[in-house]
């Protein structure tokens, strides 16, 4: 089951998002712990989005909130959720070698990111 994870950085608040095989998805850093903890409720509320595959010609353009499947500079694949206001709310943590891959992390957090726990850890 995955769970975020907000931890206190240097500069401020994040949030990872978990489970068994490790980081699903990552957020900026935000000033508070209180605004980070908006920032998953956020997430929360939009894993439901529908995936826009970019990595396809002639993708299909999804409403928000969605998930993006895009190709990276470095030839890899990964993902970045907005939210209903358009906003990126998490993105992948790692690029993946395939869509297949890619895809595959997108439908766990779909499925498991709305009833995920929150921990806090204040310091590492």
């Amino acid at each position: 089951m995955a769970k975020f994870i907000v931890k206190q950085t240097p500069t401020g608040f994040k949030f990872d998002l978990r489970d068994e095989n490790g980081v699903l998805a990552t957020s900026e850093v935000y000033a508070s712990e209180a605004a980070c903890k908006k920032g998953v409720d956020s997430v929360k509320n939009s894993a439901g989005g529908e995936v826009e595959n970019q990595t396809v010609e002639g993708f299909e353009t999804k409403k928000h909130p969605k998930y993006e499947v895009y190709e990276d500079k470095a030839g890899g694949f990964r993902y970045r959720l907005k939210a209903r206001n358009g906003e990126i709310v998490a993105i992948a943590s790692a690029s993946f070698k395939t869509v297949d891959e890619v895809l595959a992390a997108v439908e766990t957090v779909r499925a498991e990111a709305a009833e995920a726990k929150v921990d806090t850890v204040l310091a590492e």
